[in-house]
């Protein structure tokens, strides 16, 4: 619709309102009894009694009778309205006042059209929201990928697609609680705005307390107060709670996003491998009824992935030395390791303020992470890049730690979790050093959390999941804007 007419439109319906008002009628009414739905009526025998209410999609006047159609959360349906019916003067307000994308509610009964379409006869109706703005391209479908950001409601009217993708995002969160109860788990919350941004390699949020006078910063991760919970006598607990890292953005990365992370006394890292392995079949068997499905890769290629246990597992510094030719043990700090990735003329965006930690990560991410297809236990990372996680009995250079990777996305990250209060403060230390030089994603000192420790903790593992990269891929979308209800944008000028 052409700039002028859309004003001109929005005027012819503001004047509507008016004669709305004139003839007493009340458009924002309080409530409406809607007593079914759309698709509840689909299913009903001719001739069955129905109240309904919905947005109307069209309206087709043919001399003394009208065709509509109306859209509620389960479908759509065809009004039919008969001025011997509803009588003359209730006939002729309804062509006066109502538009497409107006609310209406109906008394009336099912029936069929000439043409054979099952409809419902209106005896009355029920004026119940005016919109003083047309719909997207005549309910064609919104196809501007940012007004579809900006303004999601009108992509969930135009697109069911995007409707059906929001209902899976429900019911994957619905049905994911269904097995942490069923598997004895218990549910608690921790805090979002903290004083140490603890719990993962992450640049933070920062904010002012105005209560306190106190620069506080948004939780990167719930982690270590999940731990403290089970230093407290918890001892199977998760939490799926909103987390923020003011990063870089890109189609599998967003500032603000959803986790869900769990925590079990006694468990080491290859329980939850199991868990994980258990979860899934549980989750995808409940969600589409088996386990091989088709879904993209990062480059949007489709592919049909088996999710049948056991999944492959791989090392990850054997990983990084057969897609890159360079031995990790061999570059014991981060300068060594810089100078050698520069050498091989591998391109890593701000590699001189990384430390070796964030280095080997960013090397992995680069020259590994996409190349992996089947779900995949990436296991055994370097201690520098886990400063939280447990070292390995046999090689204390590695944790006991692995990421779940499918099609390149990133989508599980567990391990057994470091109880000792003496290494975890020396960890943090030297992160903290790192934090100093230049890496703004090290993880910072956590004195509350090591005084934690200090008062003696279970083994424990714990486990986190990025919700969005799961709905993503389990939706085939390529970006995770596409699964985010209302994702951040600039403000339009």
């Amino acid at each position: 619709m052409a700039k002028a007419n859309y004003q001109d439109e929005y005027q012819i319906r503001l004047e509507k309102l008016k004669k709305i008002r004139a003839a007493r009628i009340n458009p924002y009414p309080e409530r409406f009894e809607k007593k079914h739905n759309v698709s509840e009526i689909l299913g009903f025998k001719l001739g069955a009694k129905v109240q309904t209410a919905g947005r109307l999609l069209t309206i087709r006047g043919m001399g003394k009778i009208i065709f509509c159609h109306i859209l509620d959360i389960t479908g759509r349906i065809q009004l039919v309205l008969k001025e011997d019916e509803v009588g003359k003067e209730n006939f002729k307000i309804f062509s006066q006042i109502f538009d497409p994308g107006d609310f209406i509610g109906v008394v009336g009964e099912v029936f069929k059209t000439q043409k054979g379409e099952l409809s419902i006869l209106i005896k009355t109706y029920q004026f119940l929201g005016k919109a003083f703005r047309p719909m997207p391209e005549k309910w064609h479908g919104l196809k501007d990928m940012e007004l579809k950001y900006r303004q999601r409601y009108l992509d969930l009217i135009a697109n069911n697609e995007t409707y059906q993708r929001f209902l899976f995002r429900s019911e994957l969160i619905k049905t994911l609680r269904e097995f942490y109860w069923q598997n004895g788990f218990i549910e608690i919350e921790t805090p979002i705005l903290v004083n140490n941004p603890s719990g993962a390699l992450a640049k933070p949020f920062k904010t002012h307390y105005e209560a306190l006078d106190l620069d506080v910063y948004l939780r990167i991760a719930p982690e270590t107060y999940l731990k403290e919970a089970i230093i407290g006598g918890f001892e199977k607990i998760f939490e799926i709670g909103r987390c923020f890292r003011n990063e870089g953005m890109d189609p599998s990365h967003l500032q603000d996003f959803t986790l869900a992370e769990h925590y079990v006394a006694y468990w080491n890292f290859e329980d939850n491998m199991k868990f994980t392995e258990e979860l899934f079949v549980y989750l995808l068997k409940k969600l589409f009824g088996k386990t091989k499905l088709t879904i993209k890769d990062q480059s949007g290629k489709e592919q049909e992935i088996d999710f049948k246990p056991p999944w492959p597992k791989a090392s990850f510094v054997e990983l990084i030395k057969k897609e890159s030719r360079l031995d990790l043990d061999k570059f014991e700090t981060a300068e060594k390791l810089r100078a050698a990735i520069i050498a091989k003329k591998i391109k890593i965006d701000g590699i001189e303020k990384l430390g070796r930690g964030n280095l080997i990560d960013a090397l992995y991410k680069t020259v590994c992470r996409d190349k992996i297809t089947p779900p995949t236990f990436v296991l055994y990372q370097p201690a520098d890049l886990s400063p939280l996680a447990r070292k390995n009995d046999q090689n204390p250079e590695i944790v006991d730690r692995f990421q779940l990777v499918i099609s390149g996305w990133e989508i599980v990250n567990a391990y057994s979790e470091l109880v000792d209060p003496i290494d975890q403060k020396e960890r943090f230390a030297k992160q903290a050093k790192a934090k100093a030089t230049g890496d703004a994603e090290a993880h910072g000192k956590d004195d509350e959390f090591v005084l934690a420790l200090e008062h003696g903790a279970p083994p424990i593992s714990g486990w986190g999941m990025g919700l969005d990269r799961l709905v993503t891929l389990l939706t085939k979308q390529n970006n995770l804007r596409d699964v985010v209800l209302f994702p951040l944008l600039r403000p339009e000028k």
